[in-house]
């Protein structure tokens, strides 16, 4: 794969948009690739000789730890290369070595071993033995990979002695479309309430692993006695092969030999025939005939993708365990005591990590290598806090402090702790977020680019057995802290600090110059506090924050919870009790403002009668409520709509844009100063948007002198928190009504709100715009999910609490009573007495302990209760959750399934696969022995992917554009980057691959797309988990694809799977699901088909109403369906209802309007032929015209593809009608300017790529870009939302529209109808000169347009020009901003224009250079509305 990926983009640099610095780098290093790689024969070390390609700036090392992983080499360990003769230096590159070319010898060498080599030769041999099978991923409680279970074929009767099972590798898994086997099973079926477990884990078609030895572990003699380890033994290790013959063995420099030791008599002699093996493996095979022929196989066994084998980063939680817990556990070989040795030796976890952040990033090259290694680095790190977390909760640890309510331990270089519960913060709960904050705090300032000498402790928090841990590693000394105990503060390190003290030195300006350029990029505000001690302090960061100088030299910044804005509609407290301030004046002003809120006048920045709707602000159970990120981005953006409108008005008023930024007068500069005045920038000359992370927090005081600037920070923290309300979450809603992959679990929604900045804690709010939205019945499949998230989360805390009371011997017991207590209405414990008497009997043991267990009296009733007033204190949810789980299940619709399957993710616990009838109370439904495992539950911090997110997001703007050609090129480029960074385990990786596929896809290059997206499922499936939203709308695409390369049982099978899951993740109410029957009913036969469609078009139309095109293509696809029955009379109802629909949503001359005409008008002549003949009494001639209608499998593909959202169809047929005008507009507006467009400098670049690539058949060409709504902004995160972001047609492939007539190859939707702003019909009336938007974006609208002025592109240019300094203002915030993606040449930026434009606007930006900007430019819309798309500057001439 990496081979075929590795010429991803970079050559044709010239034409691309990311014209940045790191995309030469990019190129440069990926030529260099190419370029520098040659073959080299390989002999040498008792292997057959073989050729092996390298690189030339491969060092020596990275070349022997190839060889290491070959097959060929494997577990061979301790070897070096030699080339003619002479042993080559590791840390060598291999091009500076003379004689190595194309073709030379290398010889491997073994080189003696040391007693640490030894053990780790050990090791490896271990890994080898212990090889995974099938059942291994779920009893370690990973998520597996099922792919191979559908790609693989069985032959039918596997008795036979030649029925053996064919493991299919996945580059040529091609399933014989013969092989269908018909129906699909009852459960899969529309309207089945049967939820199978079962079926979700198939049986992996991979044979278990045999057994290579009885045992293996040290001798009985180990460790070697003086005189013997004066003689080079390192260990005696012993034997026991599958012939059942004992051996000892000892282990030398030289390599292993037999020696004549016995279990009663030490003798360390070597064996009389017995050779030293400088590989542990040929010895054993030369002991044991079974050992080299399972050995053999072992080897000669068929390669798994890398994908598939290599372990996960971080650890992804199965909530199912294999079927048999007790059988499937196997002799580890632990007992040889190799994993042990590298336990004792603590690593300092903390230089490790920032050793790999130091590293080098001049050039792609060294920055892949940062990545791997801080990606290795924190990886390795969340692995030992996991553990850690385990053997500290388990008991096998003793705290290091004597604070027995906050124990501290340490253990294998962690510090762990649970934290300190301050009353402050609120207890227990407190506590927990604050350990979350922190976490989020380090993310934050670790993800800075650019910033390098601001450093962060390594942080992980776990959650084990209802108890959260938080593990760091060793913070270093203090600089200089042993000598001078009685010294200053200063002297000892602590640079910085409400208690820093005041102090001047070289370092501490360092630090504040870090800390200053920290806050600038977070947008927090430097501002002054009143420390303990009377002195006034000023801050970069929340008042916790301490900044340090380690004894490494390296600043360090701790105890960042804080640091961001606080969410003022859960802080009343702190608002009415007035900050505690010195000054009279003020307390005055408090007063008054306090006395003015009793008289119930509304403080400055809450709109107005927001108490009484939202009912905020109001307390919340702890006092870290803290805004998002994501959220304080997205105000910020707000702001600056309001910004630039405001500035846009103050300017008509005053006589006009042009007259004022012209004349050098004072109005250009009083608007903008008004502006900043009146959106709150903390500069009144430009845009500029701080916050201070310590309003509103107890305890802390300002100085009189600030008050200004505080009252300032609280109106703006009051309209960002109103602005979640008001804003994100009507935007989410709005979101969700549009997509048919809104979220489908606790997983997806929690995403799906973070990318908005919405916190869980409004679950509450968002079931009330739920409850007042006129849409309520299309949003019950989130009303559905966040109901459940909310029951899930309450849930999660009571069991935490609950678990405390419980002590290890019961654990499983009791798990299973909780859960049973849970989901079984009215469940209430057997009474302990006789049953367990007499398993007691049984077993032989006495009736004992277990009968008065606290934890065994929790009733049903009770465990309700609990979660019910724990929902109503944190979401203020009182009757949602009713009496019990029926009533979950019949209100909302919720399955026990789903619930269970949240409560097993989100607590950790592992029940055993098997069949759960939840419904069942005479008897309990989960037992002890179902409860297989509770593992921890982890949060760390993600490691940044740089270069490979930038080609990523490289290639959604050029798809966004149309470019799909350059798309491809990218994303290529970013798959190479991410398999070399994280061997493609990574959830980006996952979209990537996905997006590569769709893309090749559309390219037409089906089978590329298809061995991709085999890549991408495998990736979602062990990443993100196998039963993960993302994972089943893999399958859907596989299916696809599959399809597509004719592999008819396959594509079903991928499809059932997808249904299977959504059906035990959410169930069968979610529009995914009708995207799924859809597909089923394209490619099932018989007559299930109906069933499908039936269901599909059902639920589209209960989602999104009779006129969505989604339910279009569903009548259109009943309508196909019945006349292939040869039912015309219901066709033609059906073919009615997507005509009027295509009709009202593209207009009359639309093709897919006129193909669904034309389809009508034959089914029409086909019916009365048919009633005519039938009154004839002529059977043939029916026969003969059903065989007509039923349509081809392209069609049958095509479809598929509109309605997976691969494609999407476009609101217009105009493009080269387009393409035309603009050219001409562009002329006219060049002529009229007086300057060739070619000659542009600023954006000649983008002209030429523009115009190139549009000529290629990569459809359109246009620079298309969403409307910029969240949903687009941030969905590089996720998969689930990308399909809206990019599309485009490709000409070669866009042949057929949806009932099977060809359509012009027009551009293809990128996004759906309901996204575009302007709605279809106000455009379609339009006067000619307007072009149509395609993607909810505003192209080019009147005569003169394309020099449309959104505000960056002014900006642009003027700064270039240094000309108007209204906005130069735009291109500060511009500079500000970070929003994520590569703008290459500055096209997309984060800042819309709102801005009513007269002509003279438009002359005067473009004569700055802005109107060659390729064709049609875009504007990006902010707060989830493409701003106003008609106000974009129309030029009125």
């Amino acid at each position: 794969m990496k081979d075929k990926v590795r010429r991803g983009g970079g050559r044709n640099q010239t034409k691309t948009d990311v014209i940045s610095v790191t995309g030469e780098k990019n190129a440069a290093g990926i030529k260099r690739e190419e370029d520098t790689s040659f073959p080299v024969k390989i002999q040498g070390a008792g292997i057959e000789p073989f050729e092996l390609q390298v690189h030339g700036f491969w060092l020596v090392q990275d070349a022997v730890m190839t060889l290491l992983s070959r097959n060929e080499v494997c577990p061979r360990s301790n070897l070096s290369l030699a080339l003619a003769g002479t042993t080559l230096d590791p840390l060598a590159e291999l091009q500076t070595l003379k004689g190595l070319k194309p073709g030379a010898i290398v010889r491997l060498v073994e080189e003696p071993y040391t007693a640490c080599s030894a053990r780790l030769h050990l090791a490896r041999v271990l890994e080898l033995l212990r090889v995974s099978g099938p059942q291994d991923a779920l009893r370690e409680g990973r998520s597996p990979s099922l792919l191979e279970t559908l790609t693989h074929t069985q032959t039918p009767d596997s008795s036979l002695p030649n029925g053996k099972s064919l493991r299919r590798s996945l580059s040529n898994t091609k399933t014989e479309s013969t092989n269908q086997d018909g129906a699909p099973p009852e459960y899969l079926l529309p309207g089945s309430s049967e939820r199978p477990l079962m079926a979700v884990l198939p049986h992996s078609s991979q044979p278990e692993a045999p057994s290579y030895l009885r045992d293996l572990s040290l001798s009985c003699w180990n460790p070697p006695p003086g005189h013997r380890k004066l003689q080079g033994d390192f260990l005696y290790i012993s034997v026991v092969t599958m012939e059942g013959r004992r051996c000892d063995i000892t282990s030398c420099p030289k390599g292993f030999f037999l020696n004549k030791s016995t279990e009663d008599v030490f003798d360390p002699r070597p064996a009389q025939s017995s050779p030293v093996c400088h590989c542990f493996t040929d010895l054993l095979c030369h002991i044991s005939p079974a050992f080299k022929q399972t050995f053999t196989t072992l080897k000669n066994r068929p390669q798994l993708p890398p994908v598939e084998v290599m372990p996960t980063p971080y650890h992804t939680l199965s909530w199912l365990g294999p079927p048999c817990a007790s059988r499937t556990h196997k002799n580890t070989f632990s007992r040889l005591g190799v994993d042990e040795q590298a336990a004792r030796q603590a690593p300092d976890w903390n230089e490790e990590l920032q050793a790999a952040r130091d590293l080098p990033q001049g050039n792609l090259e060294e920055r892949l290598q940062r990545d791997r290694a801080l990606l290795q680095v924190n990886s390795a790190f969340v692995r030992a806090a996991m553990q850690g977390a385990e053997t500290v909760v388990d008991g096998f640890v003793e705290p290091v402090n004597g604070n027995p309510e906050e124990p501290a331990f340490l253990w294998g270089g962690l510090f762990m702790s649970q934290g300190a519960a301050s009353t402050v913060f609120g207890g227990e709960r407190g506590r927990r977020a604050a350990q979350r904050l922190e976490l989020k705090g380090v993310q934050a300032y670790s993800d800075l680019e650019g910033l390098e000498g601001l450093h962060t402790l390594p942080t992980v928090i776990v959650d084990y057995r209802g108890v959260r841990l938080s593990a760091q590693g060793l913070a270093p000394g203090l600089e200089g802290s042993d000598q001078d105990q009685g010294s200053t503060s200063a002297s000892r390190g602590l640079l910085y600090g409400v208690n820093a003290g005041p102090q001047e030195s070289p370092h501490r300006r360092r630090l504040l110059a870090l800390l200053a350029q920290a806050a600038k990029s977070l947008s927090l505000q430097r501002h002054v506090v009143v420390a303990p001690n009377g002195h006034q302090v000023p801050l970069f960061t929340s008042v916790d924050a301490q900044g340090l100088l380690g004894a490494d030299g390296r600043f360090y910044i701790l105890d960042v919870f804080r640091s961001f804005p606080a969410d003022a509609n859960f802080c009343t407290e702190v608002e009415t009790e007035s900050q505690t301030v010195s000054g009279e004046e003020e307390g005055k002003e408090n007063c008054e403002e306090n006395e003015e809120e009793k008289k119930g006048c509304v403080k400055e920045g809450w709109p107005e009668n927001y108490h009484t709707d939202s009912g905020l602000p109001k307390s919340f159970p702890h006092s870290l409520c803290r805004l998002r990120p994501e959220l304080v981005q997205a105000f910020i953006q707000h702001k600056h709509c309001q910004f630039t409108q405001c500035v846009r008005e103050t300017l008509d008023e005053n006589g006009g844009f042009e007259e004022c930024a012209t004349a050098c007068d004072s109005r250009a500069t009083n608007a903008v100063r008004a502006a900043c005045k009146d959106v709150g920038s903390v500069s009144d000359i430009i845009f500029e948007m701080r916050f201070n992370p310590n309003i509103f927090s107890p305890g802390v005081s300002f100085p009189p002198g600030e008050s200004a600037s505080t009252n300032l920070q609280k109106r703006l923290l009051r309209e960002a928190a109103a602005f979640i309300i008001t804003h994100q979450i009507p935007a989410f809603l709005q979101y969700c009504l549009q997509s048919y992959e809104a979220p489908m679990d606790g997983a997806s929604l929690k995403q799906a709100l973070h990318q908005r900045g919405i916190n869980l804690r409004y679950l509450g709010h968002v079931i009330k715009a739920i409850n007042q939205s006129e849409h309520k019945e299309s949003l019950r499949h989130i009303m559905r999910t966040v109901i459940g998230e909310i029951f899930i989360r309450s849930t999660r805390r009571v069991f935490n609490n609950f678990l405390q009371g419980v002590d290890v011997p019961s654990l499983s017991a009791a798990v299973s009573h909780f859960l049973c207590c849970l989901l079984v209405p009215h469940f209430t414990p057997t009474p302990v007495g006789e049953e367990t008497k007499k398993k007691s009997r049984r077993r032989g043991r006495g009736a004992g302990a277990s009968e008065s267990t606290p934890w065994s009296t929790l009733t049903g009733a009770e465990l309700w209760n609990l979660v019910c007033q724990d929902s109503v204190e944190t979401y203020n949810v009182s009757d949602s959750l009713g009496s019990g789980p029926n009533h979950l299940v019949e209100h909302y619709g919720l399955q026990k399934l789903s619930l269970l399957r949240e409560f097993c993710l989100k607590t950790g616990v592992q029940l055993r696969l098997r069949d759960y009838f939840l419904d069942n109370q005479n008897k309990a439904p989960i037992g002890p022995d179902d409860v297989l495992n509770i593992f921890p539950v982890v949060k760390h911090v993600h490691m940044p992917t740089v270069d490979a997110s930038k080609a990523y997001h490289a290639a959604q703007i050029s798809l966004q554009k149309g470019l799909l050609d350059q798309a491809h090129e990218h994303l290529k480029e970013a798959a190479y980057l991410f398999g070399r960074v994280c061997d493609d385990l990574h959830p980006e990786a996952c979209y990537c691959h996905s997006l590569l596929a769709r893309v090749a896809f559309l390219q037409g290059k089906a089978a590329e797309a298809r061995s991709v997206q085999l890549k991408a499922v495998v990736i979602s499936e062990r990443v993100l988990g196998f039963d993960h939203p993302n994972t089943l709308q893999q399958y859907a695409l596989l299916g696809v694809y599959v399809y597509a390369g004719g592999e008819t049982a396959l594509a079903q099978k991928c499809f059932l799977r997808a249904r299977l899951l959504t059906l035990t993740v959410h169930g069968e109410d979610h529009p995914y699901t009708a995207t799924l029957d859809s597909c089923l009913g394209l490619v099932l036969t018989g007559d299930q088909t109906g069933q499908f469609l039936k269901n599909a078009l059902r639920l589209n139309i209960s989602f999104f109403g009779p006129t969505d095109l989604h339910t279009a293509l569903n009548q259109h696809l009943l309508a196909q369906w019945m006349c292939s029955k040869g039912d015309y009379r219901s066709a033609m109802t059906h073919e009615k209802e997507a005509f009027s629909a295509f009709t009202s949503l593209f207009g009359e001359d639309h093709p897919q309007t006129r193909c669904s005409k034309e389809f009508l008008c034959i089914i029409t002549k086909q019916a009365v032929q048919v009633e005519r003949s039938l009154r004839q009494a002529a059977a043939d001639c029916t026969e003969q015209t059903v065989e007509c209608l039923s349509p081809t499998t392209d069609t049958i593909l095509e479809q598929m593809v509109l309605m997976t959202g691969i494609r999407r169809i476009t609101q217009s047929d105009r493009l080269q009608e387009y393409k035309q005008k603009h050219l001409e507009l562009k002329a006219a507006v060049a002529k009229e300017l007086g300057f060739k467009l070619t000659n542009d400098p600023v954006s000649s670049e983008i002209v030429n790529g523009e115009e190139k690539s549009s000529d290629q058949e990569t459809g359109s060409g246009k620079e298309a870009e969403d409307g910029g709504s969240p949903v687009v902004k941030n969905n590089s995160k996720s998969q689930q939302e990308q399909p809206v972001e990019e599309q485009a047609s490709v000409e070669s492939a866009a042949g057929v529209s949806a009932n099977g007539h060809v359509v012009e190859p027009d551009e293809e939707k990128q996004h759906e109808e309901k996204t575009d702003v302007d709605g279809g019909d106000s455009d379609r009336a339009a006067s000619d000169a307007k072009v149509r938007i395609v993607n909810g974006e505003s192209e080019v609208r009147a005569a003169g347009e394309e020099n449309k002025t959104s505000v960056q592109s002014g900006a642009k240019g003027s700064a270039a020009n240094g000309k108007m300094k209204s906005e130069a203002t735009c291109d500060e915030m511009k500079s500000d901003e970070k929003d994520g993606e590569i703008n290459g040449a500055g096209d997309i930026t984060a800042s819309p224009s709102v801005l009513k434009s007269k002509g003279t606007w438009a002359d005067i930006v473009s004569s700055k250079a802005i109107i060659a900007n390729g064709t049609g430019d875009r504007d990006t819309a902010v707060n989830g509305v493409a701003d106003n798309a008609t106000a974009n500057g129309r030029a009125e001439e």
